[in-house]
């Protein structure tokens, strides 16, 4: 892969996270994904899956910040995505699942509507669109989340498509 494509996939990773376009991933970014998931399935913020959505935020945020913000300033710039968390992050995706499993755990929560300990592949499908994939890719994604092909898709499939995701840039990632 030349450097152009390997920028390419970076960048476009890197505003998957930067939910406000604003130029560098913060806080304020996972506050916000979970605050646009709460608002899509009808989920308030005080009861225990908003509580547990906000902690999983927080929790995937200090992980990102732990491994990205190199100059302490509580923000990661596309620089510092690109230069340090992109390596780490590729060195070691069993840490970077397990620093997102909170918030994925949580996310499908608010997802299972009917509690069942698995989201629907239309209510994930409906979760990747809120925090800003594409009609398309947000279909595909929840569709191939279902391993079994019972229309359910488990913790243990969305947090390793997750880390798959944000650690393996490659020419066809």
């Amino acid at each position: 892969m030349d450097s152009a494509e390997y920028e390419r996939k970076v960048a476009f990773r890197f505003a998957a996270f930067d939910q406000d376009g604003n130029g560098y991933i913060d806080r304020a970014d996972f506050s916000a994904a979970a605050a646009r998931l709460l608002a899509e399935f009808g989920t308030t913020a005080r009861c225990d899956k908003g509580q547990a959505l906000y902690t999983g935020a927080e929790a995937l945020w200090q992980g990102m910040a732990g491994i990205a913000d190199v100059d302490g300033d509580q923000r990661v710039t596309r620089a510092e995505f690109a230069g340090g968390a992109v390596k780490r992050l590729r060195d070691n995706p069993e840490r970077f699942a397990e620093i997102a499993r909170p918030f994925l755990r949580a996310a499908l929560a608010v997802a299972d509507r009917d509690n069942e300990g698995a989201a629907s592949v239309p209510a994930v499908e409906r979760a990747l669109r809120v925090l800003g994939a594409t009609p398309q890719t947000a279909a595909f994604a929840a569709r191939s989340l279902d391993a079994d092909h019972e229309g359910k898709v488990a913790e243990d499939a969305a947090v390793a498509a997750f880390a798959d995701y944000f650690t393996v840039i490659a020419p066809d990632a």
